[in-house]
């Protein structure tokens, strides 16, 4: 059967010769694999595979015979926002790149979930469009997603606690307490000011929240690089 939906591209695989099957997370139908033909061929008279870098948000029409299937086929797709900064941008795509590594380790739901894809949608707009003051989106970002897989936290208080409940190393200092609470509750216009070893601290201090809630959450291998273009 066909559908329409809107889709964001997380990652691929190579598939025989010239084809990739793309992970996309869909609105319609959650976290889905599809097979993409002949986009890796030299006779493609367009690139493509441009279409599968990290969070490209896209239209889709989309072939689902059974939901039995794991693997689908797509029958059209266009990008709904044309990346000008986010690919270019080092400090951009790193984020895009762990935000990325993030969703593909958490998302596992294979049906519809529109507030989820609204927010993804949303941020991934701010940060494609925003030109100043995204040094902290990642932070802001762990902040507000943890309430899409339901661990969410109402003040930095339940953070602390769960912290020192589970023998977290570290306490988090008043500049960093005040930052979490503004990134929990206000949107990502709002500027909280934190040095790069605060930064640093809050983030291994929300990694550690995730994996307190997710099981195999496992190491993020785009954390290096992320710190490193942070300094």
């Amino acid at each position: 059967m066909i559908h329409k939906t809107r889709g964001i591209a997380l990652n691929f695989l190579r598939y025989r010769e010239t084809s990739i099957i793309a992970k996309i997370y869909t609105e319609e139908f959650g976290i889905q694999s599809y097979i993409v033909n002949g986009v890796r061929s030299a006779k493609s008279k367009t690139n493509r595979i441009a279409l599968f870098q990290p969070l490209t948000l896209l239209d889709l029409v989309v072939y689902h015979k059974s939901k039995e299937q794991t693997i689908h086929r797509l029958s059209e797709i266009k990008c709904s926002l044309p990346f000008k900064s986010l690919p270019f941008d080092f400090v951009k795509s790193s984020i895009a790149l762990f935000i990325t590594e993030l969703l593909v380790k958490t998302l596992r739901e294979e049906e519809t979930n529109s507030p989820l894809f609204e927010f993804l949608s949303e941020s991934i707009t701010y940060l494609e469009e925003t030109t100043t003051g995204y040094e902290n989106f990642h932070l802001q970002f762990l902040a507000k997603f943890a309430f899409f897989l339901g661990f969410g936290p109402e003040t930095v208080k339940e953070i602390e606690e769960q912290l020192a409940e589970n023998l977290y190393p570290y306490t988090l200092e008043p500049e960093m307490r005040e930052a979490v609470q503004v990134f929990i509750h206000l949107p990502y216009e709002a500027r909280v000011h934190l040095d790069r070893l605060q930064r640093s601290k809050l983030l291994d201090a929300l990694i550690f929240f995730y994996k307190v809630h997710l099981e195999g959450l496992g190491e993020i291998k785009s954390l290096d690089v992320l710190r490193e273009l942070m300094r």
